[in-house]
């Protein structure tokens, strides 16, 4: 069931985020597993303004799901599934539950970005219905400059774009 999340579900959230990210490590890509999610109080203030999704089974958050508005646009900042809980479209359904806040509030589009090579990732992205931003708008410039200060550009990044027209 996805609901949207509370300050209640600020510690599972960091914990799912820290699961998530040790597929990366498998990978190579130890960096991104190293990279602490965000704290209690911004995962708090993301669900005190309403724009934090958490899919729960058994009473228990297994996937989280925030976003910001740039450029217009609702931003995927965020997207964490369980490893355990991988392949049931756990992560699919917390975007298409994006997809409807976007449309009920008249934003055109869902954007991210993510690792072009990474199959969880851009590939899965793609199935998803987005598709890479060759030109990116100011705000995505800045959170890719983000990005790259904190040295997650170890391997190639691409910002997404799914339309919702």
């Amino acid at each position: 069931m996805i609901r949207r999340g509370t300050a209640a579900d600020v510690a599972a959230m960091r914990e799912i985020e820290r699961a998530a990210g040790e597929l990366y490590r498998e990978i190579g890509l130890a960096v991104v597993a190293d990279d602490e999610p965000p704290p209690a109080a911004v995962l708090a203030a993301y669900a005190a303004a309403g724009r934090a999704f958490v899919d729960e089974r058994d009473g228990v958050p297994v996937a989280y799901l925030i976003t910001e508005i740039v450029d217009g646009c609702a931003h995927l900042e965020q997207v964490s599934v369980l490893p355990r809980m991988r392949g049931r479209r756990i992560g699919a359904g917390l975007v298409e539950h994006l997809a409807g806040w976007a449309r009920d509030r008249r934003l055109p589009a869902l954007t991210l970005t993510t690792y072009r090579h990474v199959p969880w990732n851009a590939p899965y992205y793609v199935r998803l219905g987005f598709r890479e931003l060759v030109e990116l708008t100011p705000g995505l410039r800045a959170i890719r400059d983000d990005e790259i200060a904190r040295g997650l550009d170890a391997r190639p990044r691409l910002a997404m774009r799914r339309d919702l027209g």
